[in-house]
């Protein structure tokens, strides 16, 4: 294979930003892939229209992160069988990925048809945006194979140490979904229905396209004996089970706090699914940290060289952290100004920027945080990662929201707060758990030499 970049030797700053510099660029398209729709619904539709595309998007999704979650899973073991230079057993694992995920993304498929309208009920959508929501979900579900396998594709180029194509194939699908809304939305006024066609049309295109690059690229090389559920399965499921279990479990978490919001009120609700447009683009930075993190970190390990693991998760902490720091504080001081990208009703705008005053911290922390997530699936800890993600959600974030929901008068910048708060409690936890694993690696080494 082609295009495989070696992340055990040369300056890790510069092999780090070289590879995570595509996959934020790749990240931003996705956030504005998905913001597009509530950006041009809020200026083209109806305020019933943006709740509907914040509550539908939310179930959307939670299937959607699932898959992104047990995909990490692959990238890792890629990435491992790289720095253990056994590239022969990759076919293998690539075939064994596209016939398990094209199953999972069948499931999932019935699964958003056949239960949207409870789903759209259970996250408590507002009376006057139920049947939109509903809509939004059914018409997104039936295009959500080409979801699964662009994640599919990304996840493979990341293992190989190749962002950039994965980064050509968000951007097709960022410009078609662009036309479309404004063509359906803005054009034909077809509200929320118009957003969900434009958002599955720019999917196919994008997966469709892609699949013709990598054809004539030639850059992946399978044969039909390849696409079966060979023993791969079992190893990449148990990296990305775990994660795909946390993000799950926090997805829910999320669709909770948007159901505390939403008892607020149409206003409320519409505030918070601009509010968390805007959180999308702050969680930019720590994503690309983390997807870049797991793909360096576990070439390291399969060449045996943790120091440089190390190394790389300190560097990701520094250089998220001093960019969040600005990120923070236009979230905090200029909320208003952002949220007056997606919405002219000034009531919705002082919603968003009260949310996003109580989140601002957010965007330093998670960074820290991030970076020892993205260190510790490197090494295929992700049972831990799961559990510090399940117990930030669940013992600190979600409390915190509802029992700030529930208060007379309940302010949405109490609400927001939380995320931030949850987060230092999961760095506390990163950090015991780092500090023993170093200990660990530490002994192991002794040994060795012994």
């Amino acid at each position: 294979m082609d295009n495989m970049q070696d992340f055990t030797t040369g300056s890790i700053p510069k092999k780090m930003l070289r590879f995570m510099l595509p996959i934020l660029v790749a990240l931003i398209l996705q956030a504005m892939y998905s913001a597009v729709d509530l950006l041009i619904v809020g200026k083209f539709g109806t305020t019933a229209g943006i709740s509907a595309v914040t509550t539908g998007s939310q179930i959307t999704g939670l299937a959607t992160f699932t898959v992104c979650a047990l995909t990490t899973g692959v990238t890792v073991l890629m990435g491992r069988y790289l720095g253990q230079n056994r590239p022969e057993r990759l076919p293998a694992l690539l075939g064994s990925a596209v016939s398990f995920f094209a199953l999972l993304g069948s499931a999932l498929t019935v699964v958003l048809l056949v239960f949207a309208r409870p789903l759209a009920r259970l996250m408590q959508a507002p009376a006057e945006a139920l049947d939109l929501t509903v809509q939004y979900i059914r018409i997104c579900g039936t295009g959500f194979l080409f979801v699964v396998f662009y994640n599919i594709i990304s996840s493979v180029f990341r293992g190989m140490g190749d962002s950039r194509l994965p980064l050509l194939f968000v951007g097709i699908a960022c410009a078609v979904n662009i036309i479309g809304d404004l063509v359906l939305v803005a054009g034909f006024g077809m509200n929320v229905a118009g957003a969900a066609i434009a958002t599955v049309g720019a999917q196919a295109v994008s997966v469709l396209l892609s699949l013709v690059i990598i054809r004539r690229k030639k850059t992946v090389r399978l044969c039909r004996a390849d696409l079966r559920l060979g023993a791969d399965v079992g190893q990449f499921l148990s990296i990305g089970t775990p994660l795909a279990l946390q993000e799950i479990l926090t997805s829910v978490s999320f669709m909770a706090l948007c159901a505390f919001i939403n008892r607020l009120g149409l206003t409320a609700s519409s505030g918070y699914g601009v509010a968390q447009k805007i959180q999308s683009f702050v969680m930019l930075i720590p994503s690309a940290i983390m997807q870049s993190m797991a793909c360096f970190v576990s070439q390291n390990v399969g060449a045996c060289q943790p120091v440089r693991a190390r190394k790389a998760m300190c560097f990701g902490m520094l250089s998220g952290g001093s960019i969040g720091v600005f990120i923070a504080y236009l979230a905090f001081f200029q909320g208003s100004m952002l949220a007056g990208m997606f919405s002219d009703d000034a009531a919705v705008i002082a919603r968003a920027a009260e949310f996003l005053k109580g989140f601002a911290p957010e965007a330093v922390v998670t960074c820290i945080l991030f970076s020892f997530m993205g260190y510790f699936n490197g090494y295929s800890r992700s049972f831990f990662v799961m559990a510090q993600g399940l117990a930030q959600s669940f013992l600190v974030r979600l409390p915190i929201s509802y029992l700030m929901s529930i208060r007379p008068n309940a302010s949405l910048t109490e609400i927001g707060l939380a995320a931030p708060t949850a987060t230092v409690f999961g760095i506390l936890l990163c950090f015991i758990y780092y500090c023993r694993m170093q200990r660990q690696i530490s002994q192991n080494s002794f040994a060795e030499k012994i």
